[in-house]
């Protein structure tokens, strides 16, 4: 995400005009609580240096109109889409956590995949949901691969990643580490996720995004674990599956 405006504006000057404004035409036109919200607005953006800003407060001044309190929030609407500010980003945080959260015993086991975008998303969650590592298999992209960079959004530096080569060879060296090996895959007689009760350290093993993990890998794992589906696709996106393995299996740890 961009934090700044190619005019130098960091994002979250627009996100506070945004709510101001945005908080102004909400209420009803010419009530006393409108009347203080479009206040509040009016003297955030004539305080700013920048012309654009001036441009805005002239149309919230005292006599404005309810047709300019409009006219000063659609360019900051349009700002909101290039930025990508969100309702979500104006009522909840927006910045990382200032040091990391102690990792929990889980090791993502990456094998084959094709995509660096994936990977990325593959790191982000990971990273999210605190997992110690990623093991690389096969052809998997790493951090160094520019597209993995790009959707990892930064996740890549905070959460270790090793090379494991073939998954053959990186699994019996998880089990010698103590690692209870978790396969997920969409496979006959799979367990529900939901009843799964890890032992921890666990390895979670994801498969290549069209043919999934290879059935002699399955067989190497300690439990394959499946997320059952309640529509007519039978799986998900590896990121997304990710995603909902992890938040089931950090509800399940002491």
């Amino acid at each position: 995400m961009n934090e700044f405006d190619k005019n130098g504006i960091h994002r979250s000057v627009w996100k506070d005009a945004l709510r101001l404004v945005r908080e102004a035409h909400a209420l009803p036109f010419g009530s006393a609580e409108e009347i203080k919200a479009r206040a509040r607005a009016f003297d955030f953006l004539r305080k700013r240096p920048e012309k654009f800003f001036a441009s805005l407060a002239h149309l919230l001044q005292p006599n404005a109109s309810e047709r300019s309190i409009e006219a000063a929030l659609a360019p900051l609407e349009r700002m909101d889409s290039k930025l990508r500010i969100t309702d979500v980003d104006i009522v909840i945080r927006d910045t990382d956590a200032a040091e990391k959260p102690a990792a929990a015993p889980i090791a993502v086991v990456a094998d084959n995949i094709r995509s660096a975008l994936n990977m990325g998303g593959i790191f982000r969650t990971a990273e999210f949901f605190g997992a110690e590592k990623i093991v690389l298999c096969g052809y998997t992209p790493g951090p160094e691969n520019a597209q993995v960079q790009k959707t990892a959004l930064g996740a890549d530096g905070f959460i270790p990643s090793e090379r494991g080569g073939d998954i053959r060879e990186a699994i019996p060296r998880l089990k010698a580490a103590g690692y209870a090996i978790y396969a997920l895959e969409t496979a006959q007689n799979a367990t529900d996720i939901a009843s799964l009760q890890p032992h921890l350290p666990c390895a979670l093993l994801l498969g290549n995004e069209r043919f999934g993990l290879d059935a002699d890998v399955l067989e190497m794992a300690d439990e394959t674990i499946v997320i059952p589906s309640h529509g007519r696709k039978n799986s998900l996106n590896v990121v997304s599956a990710l995603a909902a393995a992890l938040a089931v299996v950090r509800t399940k740890i002491p």
